[in-house]
């Protein structure tokens, strides 16, 4: 395996990643928050939640509610809680986690089936105890003394705890932009920048990515009219449960963007769906995220029990297709986005995109970007992700 260089924090430039988010798999970065527990109240520990002394001096940002939010001028503690793409997007921004004390168990389960940890290895140390499923326990996360929180801003009862507890809490938008996976990358990257007060680093993957998506629709302009492959997206499949990605949802943005049609896009958000459903649709195409554990060989081989595949088109003719994972899930918006693009596009409109090198564009892009020299062991890994990536138990 080539050796894997450590990034530097002055040579990555992110600009920015993603579902089950406590959302993504489980739904924090879904449109509509995960049931919590009830607030709690403020406790004699919450007043060191910050491990200040409540003296310290601050300082106010504004995050994506809109809310100016009061945090510590130093900062030396962040948890990251229900964003669930976001750690790795914040170890890449810094460099390290050496101040990442805290982040959601399913952010865990990408990062130790990722390419993360050969970059930020200390990522596969950093707790996870203060969740349990998908609940806040407010005690275990006071006794981590955290700074700051962030959080999915479409969160709020997670935000309502946070605050209850006394614990500085900055919301991450993954709705405030339409589910544009560049635009929203960039978004979390700029009040990145503003919180840890580095906003030189905000540049970078999200222009790129803006570039790619302009290359892309630059080539459907010019084909012109093209049939288009109807695309279903199993967003988080598993327990007998099925959850597609609607119309104002990370997959209407990638399939609109890469030459499909959504078969799901008269549905909202991330809607649960049947087999019966699906027969109807018969879609062409269909993509499993990271966020549930099947592979296509188990559509294939029509292993799921209770569910029948082998009549659906985009099974009987083998297009079947799990996202890649690399420095986290391709689904949600991630440092990875760009590439998503041009894969997706591939995928969609093989024709259009057949002098694409996907296995070319990734170690350039790991090269350029993250100063990392993939393997094709790496590669492979990226392309073949683990079914433990989903975090399903």
């Amino acid at each position: 395996m080539n050796r894997i260089k450590r990034i530097t924090g002055s040579l990555l430039v992110l600009c920015l990643i993603l579902v089950s988010f406590a959302g993504c798999g489980a739904s924090a970065e879904a449109p509509t928050p995960p049931p919590t527990e009830a607030t709690e109240p403020v406790t004699e520990a919450a007043a060191g939640a910050g491990g200040q002394d409540g003296q310290g001096a601050t300082r106010t940002v504004v995050d994506h509610t809109g809310k100016e939010i009061t945090i510590p001028a130093e900062i030396n503690k962040i948890v990251i809680s229900s964003l669930l793409p976001l750690p790795s997007v914040y170890s890449l921004f810094e460099g390290s986690t050496d101040k990442l004390v805290g982040i959601h168990p399913s952010s865990m389960a990408a990062a130790k089936n990722s390419i993360l940890p050969k970059v930020v290895p200390d990522i596969v140390n950093v707790t996870t105890d203060f969740m349990k499923g998908d609940e806040m326990n407010i005690e275990e996360l006071l006794k981590l003394k955290p700074d700051v929180v962030f959080y999915s801003a479409n969160n709020t009862a997670e935000y309502d705890k946070l605050t209850a507890a006394g614990i500085p809490a900055v919301g991450f938008s993954t709705s405030n932009w339409n589910f544009n996976c560049v635009e929203t990358f960039e978004n979390w990257v700029k009040l990145l920048g503003e919180v840890l007060q580095q906003q030189d680093k905000a540049a970078g993957i999200a222009e790129y990515g803006h570039q790619i998506y302009d290359e892309v629709q630059a080539v459907f302009e010019q084909a012109g009219q093209i049939e288009k492959p109807r695309v279903l997206i199993l967003f988080n499949y598993a327990g007998g449960v099925i959850k597609t990605s609607g119309s104002n949802f990370f997959g209407q943005y990638w399939i609109e963007s890469t030459g499909g049609i959504n078969v799901a896009a008269d549905l909202k958000g991330t809607p649960e769906i049947n087999m019966e459903q699906i027969y109807e649709w018969d879609p062409d195409i269909i993509y499993i995220t990271n966020f549930s554990p099947y592979l296509p060989e188990d559509l294939y081989n029509n292993a799921i029990d209770g569910d029948d595949w082998s009549n659906v088109k985009a099974v009987r003719e083998g297009k079947v297709y799990k996202f890649p994972l690399g420095m986290y899930r391709w689904f949600p918006p991630a440092s990875d986005t760009p590439l998503v693009l041009k894969w997706l596009a591939q995928k969609n409109q093989p024709e259009l995109f057949a002098d694409i090198d996907m296995e070319a564009e990734v170690k350039a892009y790991y090269q350029r970007f993250y100063n990392v020299t993939l393997s094709d062991e790496d590669i492979h890994q990226i392309f073949n992700p683990a079914r433990e990536a989903a975090g399903v138990k």
